[in-house]
């Protein structure tokens, strides 16, 4: 990661062209040709820096991520001695975050048939994807005083995690509402003894 002044690197420049070219034109239509002309490095620069194409869409999912976790993280520093108003905040921001994501779009239009390549940024690693946003909550959780054995507690994350992920995929309500409706029932689960 670097820091908010730091030029972005070679590979995050090609992941971000990836990105950009992804929600124009649809996964399929990302070459390695055609993200080294969009960059304005040689084909070989771009397999040195990202490797395949299956090795980009792994970095493509690994920075979106990181995005959204970047949001959990804020929400759970708002909120230092109330885990139940970080648990609020960090739904609402993702959720937020997932409205007007051109990337995520791109991937739920694949779900429904109009880009099959991309698929595999969706199923590949989606064990990994969920397994990884789970231990980030977990740590954070483990910052505070909760009195749940830990194979609950852990039950419980991985619950809201994996309702957070649909709505991400398929809203209901709004951002607010839905993060308020999460809390009620991370206060519910957080406060059984």
């Amino acid at each position: 990661m670097t820091s908010p002044t730091a030029a972005p690197t070679l590979r995050q420049r090609l992941v971000a062209s990836a990105v950009e070219l992804t929600t124009a034109h649809g996964w399929s239509h990302v070459t390695m040709a055609r993200l080294a002309r969009e960059v304005g490095v040689s084909r070989q620069t771009v397999y040195d820096q990202v490797g395949t194409k299956q090795e980009l869409a792994e970095a493509v999912i690994s920075a979106e991520l990181t995005r959204f976790l970047d949001a959990v993280t804020r929400a759970f520093d708002r909120s230092p001695d109330d885990l139940v108003a970080a648990v609020e905040g960090a739904c609402h921001d993702v959720l937020v975050l997932a409205q007007d994501n051109a990337l995520l779009r791109a991937i739920v239009s694949a779900t429904h048939g109009t880009d099959t390549e991309l698929l595999p940024l969706l199923t590949t690693h989606s064990a990994t994807l969920l397994q990884t946003a789970q231990t980030v909550v977990a740590e954070r959780v483990a910052e505070y005083d909760v009195a749940l054995d830990p194979v609950r507690l852990a039950t419980g994350i991985e619950v809201i995690v994996r309702v957070v992920l649909s709505h991400v995929m398929q809203p209901s309500a709004s951002p607010a509402r839905t993060a308020a409706d999460l809390s009620w029932v991370a206060g519910r689960v957080l406060a059984a003894q």
